[in-house]
């Protein structure tokens, strides 16, 4: 890397689904921090949808709630390139030579592959075999060297190394190889309110929180979260679900009111009811603005419009230097 130069970060954002909590303090609270010291492509995965959602109906409000949430978040459009993959045309050449590098065997034996396979068994189109390629591309395009990724796509991220040092390997070094990036600290999970799991976009709704849940819903969900009649010796070990509820409150509440917290409980006289209430009303406190806001952003179109195009532009001028190494490298300038 140049001397002086900032290294690049390029991740996706899924196009689909609501944002909950789980995506706030596992990704994008670190995207906020990334921003300030590297240069950051952050993209709207909306082709990436294609493979399991063809139905475009309701792809352009989901893509502007996507980047109204992750802006109210804390991401800066002037300091970022925040944009569509599909506003970025040099995605798909760069893609087909890829797939020249790609084979069948190792696609077929990627585990999101083979479990979309199995949810969608009536929908295996060429699409989806070839995901990892696109994903690649995607980074390839920037010559990112860090890439934010949870464990589930850590396969993808080293079959995006392979393609690079194929291609390097046959036409010349043009990629570095691009690692995982978590920013120096372990990726939070955020306990799901059920005590299953962590929050997630498509399992147990009323179990994960929203940062578009109004207040009165957030309030429901934090109240039905599970607990028990509590304990009944001093200092003991709490089950995983009570565990749960205190790592919420770590995320959004005050270190007095949990210090509170956790002395009731060592000391046996913990209330259940009282804790869910401070949470509950501690995690209005925190997701209100950022609904607030959100839905401030996605009313205003033009300005949506403008982030989208000066995203675009961000990014279509990376992948144009880019695409220009490439096809020299691959001796595809024939005058």
């Amino acid at each position: 890397m140049e001397k002086g130069k900032k290294a690049i970060v390029m991740s996706g954002i899924r196009s689909t689904g609501f944002l909950h909590l789980g995506n706030y303090f596992g990704a994008i609270r670190n995207y906020v921090r990334m921003q300030e010291e590297y240069e950051c492509y952050f993209m709207v995965a909306d082709i990436h949808s294609l493979t399991t959602h063809p139905d475009t109906k309701e792809l352009r409000q989901n893509v502007h709630r996507v980047l109204a949430e992750n802006i109210a978040c804390g991401l800066d459009p002037e300091k970022v390139a925040l944009y569509c993959q599909s506003h970025i045309y040099e995605t798909a050449e760069l893609y087909m030579y890829m797939n020249m590098l790609a084979y069948k065997g190792e696609l077929e034996k990627t585990v999101t592959f083979k479990e979309k396979v199995r949810l969608h068994p009536e929908n295996v189109n060429a699409g989806l075999l070839t995901y990892p390629v696109l994903q690649a591309a995607d980074i390839l395009l920037h010559r990112a060297t860090l890439v934010p990724v949870g464990k589930d796509q850590e396969q993808h991220l080293e079959m995006s190394r392979n393609f690079a040092n194929r291609f390097n390997h046959r036409y010349g070094e043009v990629f570095p190889e691009p690692f995982a990036f978590n920013f120096g600290e372990e990726l939070i999970k955020v306990p799901s309110l059920d005590g299953a799991g962590k929050m997630s976009k498509s399992e147990n709704q009323y179990a994960t929180l929203y940062l578009s849940d109004d207040d009165e819903l957030i309030r429901k969900k934090v109240m039905k979260a599970k607990t028990d009649s509590g304990p009944t010796e001093p200092f003991s070990v709490k089950p995983e679900y009570i565990e749960n509820i205190f790592n919420l409150m770590r995320l959004v509440s005050a270190a007095e009111v949990l210090a509170k917290f956790e002395a009731d409980y060592d000391n046996c006289i913990i209330r259940y009811g009282d804790m869910k209430k401070q949470l509950a009303e501690d995690m209005v406190a925190f997701i209100r603005p950022v609904r607030e806001r959100a839905e401030a952003i996605r009313n205003d179109h033009a300005y949506l419009e403008r982030i989208m195009e000066m995203g675009a532009e961000k990014a279509r001028e990376s992948a144009r230097k880019t695409m220009d190494l490439v096809r020299t490298a691959m001796g595809l300038k024939y005058y």
